[in-house]
């Protein structure tokens, strides 16, 4: 019986390769304090509060004491919060980022989408093994909400201030009235979004999620928006394309099993832009 030779190993390389994977060790972990901080409500409870001590934290938020501390020395040691004299602080650049949600710049729903990617982690693994994959319906319940809650505030301040507007002749034609549809739409924020600003169109919404088609209708109810918005479960090869002046695929296409399957529609229609 042979044995075979194991290689040579170069401890330079391979202590270089255990320092990278000990510094993405230390980011994974940092993300779950972050997305701790989210749900506690403790970004939002420092958001202007100035220096502030972990027992004061934990009034405000309702929390103990001791493990407040632990957070807060955790999200000092990371970077996110500054720690002067017995006392921590958020500054008012990474409050824009963590605590308020209408800010263009919010990333906590960005945290929160990563903490799906472990939730699912059973699921995914089993698509690996069948060749089927994970499909978008099946992941975590929680993915949904993040994913809207990332994306919303880059809509809300540029979809219909700079993106929509780059296209030449979409806006004139939004402006005095099109069809319109939002494959892939999730909870509808693009959507309404887009209804608010162009009053004289209607907006189609579409995603093959039911859950997520229900939260869009409540969110077209909740803005007002009557019969200009719409929203139906449908995936993106079944959807009547060729009713609509423009096609909006917003962050999904990349996303979808068949995303030249998916454009097809779109581009076989007589819609006069379509934007992804």
């Amino acid at each position: 019986m042979t044995t075979q030779a194991q290689p040579a190993i170069d401890e330079a390389k391979l202590n270089a390769f255990m320092m990278k994977a000990v510094g993405d060790l230390g980011a994974a972990a940092v993300c779950a304090t972050i997305l701790l901080g989210q749900d506690l409500g403790l970004y939002k409870a420092l958001a202007g509060a100035g220096p502030i001590t972990p027992a004061e934290l934990a009034k405000k938020t309702h929390t103990n004491e001791r493990l407040i501390t632990e957070w807060l020395n955790a999200q000092a040691a990371g970077g996110y919060v500054k720690y002067a004299g017995g006392k921590y602080e958020l500054p008012a650049e990474h409050a824009m980022a963590l605590a308020n949600e209408e800010s263009p710049v919010f990333i906590g729903g960005a945290f929160e989408v990563l903490y799906t990617m472990f939730a699912s982690d059973e699921k995914l693994a089993e698509g690996f093994r069948n060749g089927k994959g994970l499909g978008w319906k099946d992941q975590s319940p929680r993915l949904f909400g993040a994913t809207e809650r990332f994306f919303r505030p880059g809509y809300r301040a540029f979809l219909t201030t700079a993106w929509i507007p780059a296209l030449e002749g979409v806006e004139a034609k939004l402006k005095a009235g099109a069809r319109v549809a939002d494959v892939g739409c999730g909870h509808g924020a693009s959507t309404v979004i887009m209804a608010q600003a162009y009053p004289n169109s209607t907006f189609h919404g579409y995603d093959y999620h039911d859950g997520s088609i229900k939260i869009a209708r409540e969110r077209a109810n909740e803005a007002g928006l009557g019969d200009a918005v719409k929203f139906d479960t449908k995936d993106a090869k079944s959807y009547p394309a060729e009713d609509y002046d423009l096609i909006c695929f917003f962050d999904c296409l990349h996303d979808m099993g068949d995303p030249v399957g998916a454009a097809r529609p779109a581009r076989r229609s007589r819609t006069t832009a379509q934007c992804c």
